[in-house]
C-alpha cells in the first residue's frame, strides 16, 4: 500500500529534478522528469509508456530516486541529476532500471544518435546502425552506462521491452494512445 498520495510529475522530457518533500500539499504538478525524497511520508512518481523509468536508493534507507528518462532526459543528463540531488555516495546506491522500449523496436534518426555522441563519445556503443541514418537506440544501454560512469555499480532490471510484451506494458510506439504506466518509489 502506498504510504501517501505520490507527487506527480509534469514531464517535460528534460533533466530537472525536484525534492518531493517540499511539495508536501503540492496544488499543481511541478515540472520535471525526476525527483527525490528523504521522508518516508513522500512518494516519488513517473509516468512512462516506451521511456525508461530508473529507480534509485540509498542502502542506507535514508534517501530514494526517481528519473523518467527517455531518449531527450538521457541525453541531457536526467540519471547524472538524479543521483546529484540525492546528495549521496554513488557507490552506496543501488537502481533498478524499469519497463522501456528495447533495442530492437526503438529506430532513431542520426539526430537522436548526435544528441548522445555530441556529449559523450562512448555512447556509440549503445548504438546499432538500422537503416542509412537511422539506428537502434538501447535505452538500458545508455542508463546502465550513465549510472557506471557515476559510481553506481548496483544496477538490475533492464529486461523488458514495453513494445514487444503488449500482454503486460503500454507501449506509445506500438499503439499510439495516450495510455502510460506509474513507477513509484519510496522510503519504508
Amino acid at each position: 500500500m502506498v504510504p501517501a498520495e505520490p507527487l506527480w510529475l509534469h514531464q517535460v522530457h528534460g533533466c530537472d529534478v525536484v525534492r518531493a518533500d517540499e511539495f508536501a500539499e503540492a496544488r499543481e504538478a511541478p515540472a520535471a522528469d525526476a525527483s527525490t525524497a528523504r521522508s518516508p511520508s513522500r512518494v516519488c512518481a513517473v509516468l512512462t509508456a516506451d521511456c525508461l523509468p530508473v529507480l534509485l536508493a540509498s542502502r542506507a534507507g535514508d534517501v530514494v530516486g526517481i528519473a523518467h528518462a527517455g531518449w531527450r532526459g538521457l541525453a541531457a543528463g536526467v540519471i547524472e541529476a538524479t543521483v546529484r540531488a540525492m546528495a549521496s555516495d554513488a557507490s552506496q546506491l543501488v537502481a533498478w532500471l524499469g519497463p522501456a522500449i528495447s533495442a530492437r523496436a526503438y529506430e532513431v534518426g542520426a539526430d537522436v544518435r548526435d544528441a548522445f555522441l555530441g556529449r559523450d563519445a562512448t555512447a556509440a556503443v549503445a548504438f546499432a546502425s538500422a537503416r542509412p541514418g537511422h539506428w537502434w537506440l538501447d535505452l538500458y544501454a545508455v542508463a546502465r552506462q550513465r549510472l557506471r560512469a557515476l559510481g553506481v555499480a548496483d544496477v538490475s532490471g533492464g529486461t523488458f521491452c514495453t513494445h514487444g510484451q503488449a500482454e503486460r506494458f503500454f507501449s506509445w510506439r506500438r499503439e499510439r494512445e495516450a495510455a502510460r504506466m506509474a513507477a513509484l518509489v519510496w522510503l519504508a
